[in-house]
């Protein structure tokens, strides 16, 4: 996948490595500052100036800790890149319909992650959060689709897979999976089905489930059409390599490979069947209108 040296987006945020500090004193150099005032009379304005510099010094040495190395920097890049194609693609679309595309911002963590949708951590995967329009991925997760899923990189993609990480459009699709449900909470497909969920019972609850993330799949494979029409950033096995991720994401694969049995009616992404052939008809017909999962004959 050729993806250096096109536009990054200004909508990412990197949290990694215990994200940004705010206005040069903590709320506990306040409270040290307040205790030194109170009960030992010291004063306040002498000690909040020395909390403040503890407080800078332990910044500055955290930040000397925690710089990003040349591998973190490029994956940043890799992120940003995709998201902007995102930006690029879903902005005419919308502009096409007659509507305004709403730009997410994109979050990368490590380990856990306060979201607006609450504390959560990497082993949940890359998610998307609605009540903040944000995209959240510990970005761990694309070695783990190497190393623990098997899905393989590309002979022809950057550095990065000499790290063991899974193909570059494989991740693409992963990042585009998930702007896929911001699309659709921005056209309120998320808001009915929610409504829809509240009103059935569990294996109704998934099924609708199903029916959103296969949509999201879909709307993966329109971007990857619309993309490679305006930039040709697809190389030979991109196509491959990123079916390869939708079969081994599946519920009945994943399933089957943790306990040796599949439940269909727990599947709350699709089967490996289901995701390849959702997001292939995206990528076929780059076309939204191809990507009713809502009210198809699954």
């Amino acid at each position: 996948m050729r993806w250096k040296g096109r536009r990054v987006s200004e909508n990412v945020e990197d949290r990694r490595g215990g994200g940004a500090k705010v206005g040069g004193i903590s709320i506990l150099g306040l409270v040290v500052a307040f205790v030194a005032w109170k009960f030992f009379g010291v004063d306040p304005q002498q000690a909040y100036q020395a909390t403040q510099q503890i407080t800078q010094q332990s910044q500055q040495s955290e930040s000397a800790i925690t710089q990003p190395s040349s591998a973190e920097k490029e994956v940043a890049e890799f992120v940003a890149t995709v998201l902007a194609d995102t930006e690029d693609t879903w902005t005419k679309i919308f502009s096409l319909e007659g509507m305004q595309y709403r730009q997410p911002k994109l979050v990368m963590f490590s380990g856990v992650v306060n979201s607006g949708c609450g504390r959560a951590e990497s082993a949940m995967g890359p998610f998307y959060c609605p009540a903040d329009q944000k995209i959240y991925i510990d970005t761990v997760f694309f070695k783990e689709m190497h190393q623990q899923l098997g899905i393989s990189a590309n002979l022809n993609v950057s550095e990065r897979q000499v790290q063991g990480e899974a193909g570059d459009f494989a991740q693409a699709y992963v990042l585009a999976h998930e702007v896929g449900h911001h699309v659709q909470n921005l056209l309120g497909i998320s808001a009915q089905v929610e409504q829809a969920r509240l009103k059935s019972n569990t294996n109704q609850s998934n099924q609708l489930s199903v029916r959103l993330e296969l949509q999201a799949d879909c709307f993966a494979g329109v971007w990857a059409n619309q993309n490679q029409q305006r930039t040709q950033f697809l190389e030979q096995g991109d196509i491959e390599v990123a079916m390869d991720a939708a079969n081994k994401i599946g519920d009945d694969y994943l399933q089957k490979r943790a306990r040796g049995q599949v439940v269909p009616d727990s599947f709350t992404h699709g089967s490996s069947q289901q995701r390849m052939q959702w997001f292939q008809t995206g990528l076929k017909s780059g076309d939204i209108n191809r990507c009713n999962t809502i009210n198809a004959n699954l």
